[in-house]
């Protein structure tokens, strides 16, 4: 799977379904499941060095502010068929986007993640690692 490295802090975003766009300098003509990678950077509230959850990237729009351009990647929403949460899987982070085997990635075994399996799960699986 294609996976892209992210700040801790904006990964949480994603994650937490409070980010449906990541911005960039630079766009791709790739579309669909993006690993999200938080990057080893410890910061407060936030996990570092893992992959938690797939952002199904559905459209990349350029955009302009002043003499500025950058790309806004538009995620999809964390329903089924969309972007959805995995088991924490250590990262090294890399530059641009990168491959991860497939096989390592397993998606968490619920649907909806802001459902009460979903609460639980998080509880378990995430909070721990948070920094």
């Amino acid at each position: 799977m294609k996976a892209l490295s992210i700040h801790p802090e904006y990964a949480m975003e994603i994650l937490n379904g409070n980010k449906t766009e990541e911005y960039r300098s630079w766009t791709t003509s790739y579309r669909g499941d993006l690993l999200i990678c938080n990057t080893a950077k410890k910061t407060r509230g936030a996990v570092a060095g893992y992959a938690l959850c797939v952002a199904k990237i559905v459209d990349i729009e350029k955009r302009c502010d002043g003499d500025q351009s950058y790309y806004a990647w538009k995620i999809a929403p964390f329903e089924t068929g969309g972007s959805y949460w995995i088991e924490p899987l250590k990262v090294k982070g890399q530059r641009r986007l990168f491959n991860v085997d497939d096989a390592l990635i397993k998606p968490a075994p619920f649907s909806n993640p802001f459902s009460a399996a979903g609460e639980n799960w998080y509880q378990e699986k995430i909070i721990p690692l948070i920094h």
